[in-house]
């Protein structure tokens, strides 16, 4: 039985994680973390990772960029890995989190859900076949609570297909500022905002006479709860390092 520290646990997310937890008998949540300090559930919760002093095996960070920088203290401190979950995150932060899996193992990516990381191997193979033939454009939607634009996944979507195209693409994020052609050397990101939506990716190849879309749909977030309390168990007994969803696929 695995014990997990959830940092967050009071947010949307975090409720999620903690009620999937309950139906299963290989882990258990055992504190959180929240600036509330509200204890909403079975476990203690503290108001910073500093305070938690419960033994754990592993942490899953589903809570607010600005709460990110004293939990790697934490796991580190504590040599206890941690799966960051929360989106949103500027290159700086991403760039402390790839220095602070040299201390203790972190399980880092855009997307918890396995459908999502699937659908970027298979935008990576139809740009290999189809750039610098086909426009490529990409359009995401969420839920009108989100706050960044456009979402995490868009950009490991658009990083992915730029990995392996002949020439480094530029990104275009608001065409109406733009008043010219498309350039041939372009992905666009487009993002959505409205109601309940949980998370909706599309890639769009359009070409001479023709249009490929791949595309994937998020109905619950219990999709990425699921993912990072998979994510959260493969990570236990793993070296320092960096891991992500392709090493647990």
């Amino acid at each position: 039985m695995k014990r997990i520290v959830l940092s967050g646990c009071n947010g949307k997310m975090g409720r999620m994680i903690a009620s999937c937890v309950k139906g299963r008998d290989d882990c258990t949540v055992v504190a959180g973390i929240d600036v509330s300090g509200e204890v909403l559930d079975a476990f203690p919760v503290f108001t910073s990772p500093a305070g938690c002093q419960v033994e754990a095996d592993v942490i899953i960070d589903f809570s607010h960029p600005s709460a990110l920088a004293p939990l790697l203290d934490y796991a580190a401190a504590t040599r206890t890995p941690a799966v960051i979950a929360t989106t949103g995150l500027s290159s700086d932060q991403v760039a402390l989190i790839r220095e602070t899996s040299a201390r203790v193992p972190l399980f880092f990516t855009a997307n918890m859900s396995l459908g999502v990381n699937l659908l970027v191997e298979l935008a990576k193979k139809a740009a290999a076949v189809l750039g610098g033939q086909f426009d490529i454009e990409i359009i995401e939607k969420h839920h009108n609570q989100k706050i960044d634009a456009p979402s995490g996944t868009a950009l490991m979507l658009a990083d992915a297909i730029s990995g392996v195209l002949p020439e480094e693409p530029q990104y275009v994020y608001d065409r109406h500022a733009v008043r010219r052609k498309r350039g041939k050397n372009e992905i666009g990101l487009h993002a959505v905002r409205g109601g309940t939506i949980v998370g909706e990716h599309e890639v769009i190849f359009a070409g001479r006479d023709e249009v490929l879309t791949l595309s994937h749909s998020a109905m619950s977030k219990e999709v990425f709860a699921t993912g990072s309390i998979n994510a959260a168990l493969f990570l236990c007994g793993k070296e320092n390092g960096l891991y992500s969803m392709g090493d647990l696929v």
